[in-house]
């Protein structure tokens, strides 16, 4: 007994000593780590202990250990409400709207790949990524300009061709399409960056053969560049969808009014005037974790089918 006791610490002891090994030999890419790590401990997981108060009849004179336990109530409250389905019926649409769109970046990275000539690619570089250095007051602003019924652009343009104005910011019809194409346009060059690296990773023997091979730069394109970059777009699938319910909510706060309320209120929208503006700290932790819940069960199911697909994944 004491030689299996011994044979089992030995391979302990040696890992250890690997670890220890390993910390002292790089030591600086730890320290460089330390960081980030601290980031997220401090802002993403020690604010989960206030998650309890989603269970509780909240006051802050009580404090969160002193408040009472209500269990479900909150949610049962909001799943029984009239705006419940409203709700889950307006993000849910707006956030299929913006994953539809997700190979935009992926096309304009196999485009920009594809062009020989430097001048203009940079030319195009630069136009597609600027958009993303904008902040998003500063894009809701530019909306408003241009769409204004009486003096924007794109009204002065539809007068010109004998059409009607349009009132693009009060129309709940028109607002999904305006909130997510403006997104778009400032997301779609900085989304590429990521695909246009793994591109620059394709082996270009491969290419030559498949050009000795007879085979058009679209065939190349579909069977060579598309199957190389295939695991970054699983990954930034997955991702995409673990904040699928999580559909932009400074952009919608701002380009939201009462006359668009019936497409523009989403989950996100609700979550900050009941709980900053009406004060109601309890319910609206209820429903941000009930919205964060949905995405954690995306995040799991898609990432389980993609390493049962395509033996890419997360973890």
């Amino acid at each position: 007994m004491k030689g299996v006791k011994n044979d089992i610490s030995v391979p302990a002891q040696s890992k250890f000593d690997q670890v220890r090994k390993n910390f002292a030999r790089n030591w600086q890419i730890y320290v460089f780590l330390l960081p980030a790590v601290a980031y997220f401990i401090l802002l993403h997981y020690i604010p989960m202990y206030g998650v309890q108060i989603a269970f509780k009849n909240f006051f802050a004179n009580l404090g969160i250990w002193g408040s009472p336990w209500i269990g479900f109530d909150h949610f049962e409250r909001f799943f029984n409400s009239y705006y419940f389905w409203r709700l889950l019926k307006n993000t849910l649409i707006l956030s299929a709207y913006q994953l539809i769109l997700f190979p935009l970046p992926i096309i304009l990275a196999l485009s920009l790949h594809e062009v020989r000539n430097r001048i203009f690619k940079r030319w195009a570089q630069t136009l597609t990524y600027a958009p993303h250095f904008i902040s998003v007051v500063v894009v809701v602003g530019m909306i408003v300009i241009f769409l204004d019924p009486t003096t924007g652009l794109v009204n002065r343009l539809i007068l010109f061709f004998g059409g009607d104005p349009v009132n693009f910011l009060t129309s709940p019809d028109w607002f999904r399409h305006v909130f997510t194409w403006s997104g778009v346009w400032q997301t779609l060059g900085w989304g590429s960056i990521i695909y246009l690296a793994a591109l620059s990773g394709v082996n270009p023997e491969l290419h030559e053969a498949a050009k000795v091979d007879g085979a058009s730069r679209l065939q190349r394109i579909f069977h060579i560049n598309i199957p190389s970059i295939l695991p970054t777009i699983v990954v930034l699938f997955i991702l995409n969808i673990g904040s699928f319910m999580t559909v932009g909510f400074e952009k919608v706060l701002l380009m939201q009014n009462n006359l668009n309320a019936k497409t523009s209120d989403v989950i996100q929208t609700f979550v900050y005037q009941t709980g900053l503006l009406e004060g109601q700290y309890s319910f609206a932790a209820a429903i941000g974790l009930f919205d964060s819940a949905i995405n954690i069960a995306l995040l799991v199911l898609f990432n389980s089918v993609a390493r049962k697909v395509s033996d890419n994944s997360l973890w």
